[in-house]
């Protein structure tokens, strides 16, 4: 698929981060564009902005609130952008949607822990089955599958458990590269692709506080701030020491600052993600810091979560870059 004007896509967490960004670069293009998320009120500025930028002749950009874990809101999703876009095809389809959280089968609840599962890895998969039947009645068609350097790389840190989120992410990869198969089987005309992005600078931290406690707010409830000491004493800091205030403003720090200060921002990483589209690539790393733990972690994978592992490979950064 070499271009995008005249195409269908849908996209999942069009509200904020790499998913407005992909919407407002395939309808820059004159990609008509139908995008889900849960919250309608980011899904509207999204749209304001496509709006602001303009929005070519023939394309149209729809808004539609579902939750990617539940499959019968994605086949809600699904009929209401047939009915508004008058289609029974799609050409793209981007599964992007999702969120950080239960790190810990210890220290977070189940409850916690299976929400980012679900949304992360069985958004992709409802994905997929949701929207399969209309991608292979296009002439072409694509799928993109976001996982995650966690994807490949199952740490985020010596003191930082995160096997919810790498869980999922791995579950994303492997899945994607055995639906290459089951596409050249069944369905040739249909591409798929799996993206690894590095750092980027998006909301997910405070995005995914909000979506895992069911709340579109900026305060910290009481497990919002429990979750922040368990961190704060995880860094060998003393967090008794600290109000519910100061442990609050510390979380709004920490989210502010992963999105402020990547290396690459969610407009650059989604114009990696449609050229690669474009470039029929299969494996979509993203992000200098996502290639070079890549080759990292393939160099020596049997000491890729060592503790020297975090001293060694800012060393290797520096001699790759």
């Amino acid at each position: 698929m070499k271009d995008f004007a005249g195409k269908i896509a849908v996209v999942t967490g069009g509200g904020t981060g790499m998913g407005r960004e992909l919407v407002r670069q395939l309808v820059a293009e004159g990609c008509s564009v139908a995008m889900c998320d849960v919250s309608a009120k980011n899904m509207a500025e999204t749209k304001r902005l496509c709006e602001a930028d303009g929005v070519p002749q023939g394309a149209r950009v729809s808004a539609h609130v579902a939750d990617v874990s539940i499959e019968a809101q994605l086949l809600n999703f699904r009929d209401e952008l047939s009915r508004e876009l008058d289609t029974d095809k799609i050409h793209l389809l981007f599964n992007n949607a999702g969120v950080g959280g239960g790190g810990s089968l210890f220290t977070d609840s189940r409850a916690n822990w299976e929400r980012t599962f679900n949304i992360c890895w069985g958004g992709v998969y409802l994905g997929v089955r949701t929207f399969l039947p209309m991608l292979v009645k296009a002439s072409e068609a694509h799928i993109v599958n976001t996982s995650s350097v966690n994807g490949f790389y199952a740490s985020i840190g010596n003191n930082t458990p995160h096997t919810a989120y790498s869980a999922a992410k791995f579950a994303v990869k492997g899945f994607t590269e055995a639906l290459m198969t089951d596409l050249k089987v069944n369905a040739p005309h249909v591409k798929c692709s799996v993206v690894m992005p590095g750092h980027i600078g998006t909301d997910i931290i405070a995005n995914s506080r909000k979506v895992i406690a069911g709340a579109d707010s900026d305060d910290f409830s009481a497990e919002d701030i429990r979750f922040m000491r368990a961190r704060v004493k995880a860094m060998g800091q003393d967090e008794t020491q600290l109000t519910d205030e100061m442990v609050a403003g510390l979380g709004k720090m920490m989210a502010d600052g992963f999105r402020d200060n990547a290396p690459m921002t969610a407009a650059q990483a989604s114009k990696v993600i449609l050229d690669g589209v474009k470039a029929g690539t299969w494996r979509i790393l993203v992000g200098d810091d996502a290639h070079r733990l890549d080759e990292f972690v393939r160099n020596d994978p049997e000491h890729a979560y060592d503790v020297d592992f975090f001293t060694l490979f800012p060393t290797a950064q520096g001699a790759t870059a």
